[in-house]
């Protein structure tokens, strides 16, 4: 990604009334029929989407022929928490293909079951064995199954692919635009992958996740966050917003995506809900003193308004 343009100031870090540190970033919404209705920042420089790929990646596999079940497709699609019942299915979808742990190449978090990624890569070794495909190369770029999922990603982002790199865990990833990201999620959320994720929210990421926590608050959104201040968000009525935070801080995320959904319209009416959503929005028990909560993140009352302008 290119920083040539410096992008807007998205979010702002108040410690005791004081800004101590500001977020650049670029968002773009775009409207059912995939037209861009606002944005805000460079939204068209390629950047890597990190996990927020993962739908796209899990389309790929079905793609390919993979044939699971949608509880199982959901931690395919996830970014989860290493929790027992992360790692327990993920180990039993492993199984169910004749293969272990130890055939995974995602790295240990302490364990490679346990690791965010597992039931991505347990994914793509089923994709591997049910195709009769090698899965020792799983990973490698030139794989047939990395190959169909490039093709996917070309057809959802309606784009040629920027750049290729290696992701945390050890698969390859795609570069497109901010635009690009936008319209395959938007795509995404009308496929099987976004429906299992949505009627899987805790499977998707785990206990007081990000992801999890906004699908239960929002009935019907489809979600997913990605390191390096990526995330895309699709309502019920197939809105669908990225986010690119250009330091790459996972915590600016909150604040833009609640904007975000303030300035649609969709935050929720229930109370517990919506106390939930709040929380993220101003990234409560992220800035501390002593111990207790001193400050707050928030987005510029200019950047709010010029997202309630432009999506009026």
């Amino acid at each position: 990604m290119s920083f040539a343009t410096e992008n807007p100031v998205l979010v702002e870090v108040a410690r005791s009334g004081f800004v101590e540190s500001v977020h650049r970033g670029a968002v773009v919404v775009l409207a059912p029929d995939g037209t861009v209705r606002a944005a805000l920042g460079e939204i068209d420089t390629p950047v890597f989407p990190r996990s927020t790929n993962k739908p796209f990646q899990a389309l790929g596999m079905l793609n390919a022929g993979l044939e699971i079940a949608d509880s199982d497709l959901a931690l395919v699609c996830a970014s989860h928490a290493g929790e027992p019942g992360h790692v327990d299915r993920a180990l039993a979808v492993l199984a169910a293909a004749g293969l272990d742990e130890d055939d995974l190449h995602c790295p240990p978090d302490p364990r490679r079951a346990a690791m965010n990624c597992s039931g991505k890569h347990a994914g793509m070794l089923t994709t591997c064995v049910q195709r009769g495909w090698p899965t020792a190369t799983y990973t490698h770029p030139d794989h047939p199954l990395q190959r169909a999922i490039a093709d996917t990603v070309i057809e959802l982002t309606g784009e040629k692919i920027a750049a290729v790199g290696v992701d945390g865990c050890g698969a390859p990833l795609f570069a497109f635009s901010l635009t690009g990201l936008a319209r395959a999620f938007s795509a995404a959320s009308r496929t099987r992958a976004g429906e299992v994720m949505r009627t899987h929210p805790w499977l998707v990421a785990g206990t007081g996740r990000e992801d999890t926590l906004l699908m239960l608050a929002v009935p019907g959104l489809l979600c997913k966050a990605g390191a390096e201040g990526v995330h895309a968000m699709t309502l019920p009525d197939g809105t669908t917003v990225a986010v690119k935070v250009d330091d790459g801080a996972s915590r600016a995320r909150g604040p833009i995506l609640v904007a975000a959904l303030r300035a649609l319209g969709a935050l929720p009416d229930n109370p517990a809900a919506r106390a939930v959503v709040d929380g993220l929005g101003r990234g409560a028990g992220l800035v501390l003193g002593g111990g207790r909560e001193v400050g707050e993140l928030r987005v510029p009352a200019t950047v709010e308004a010029e997202l309630a302008r432009r999506l009026a």
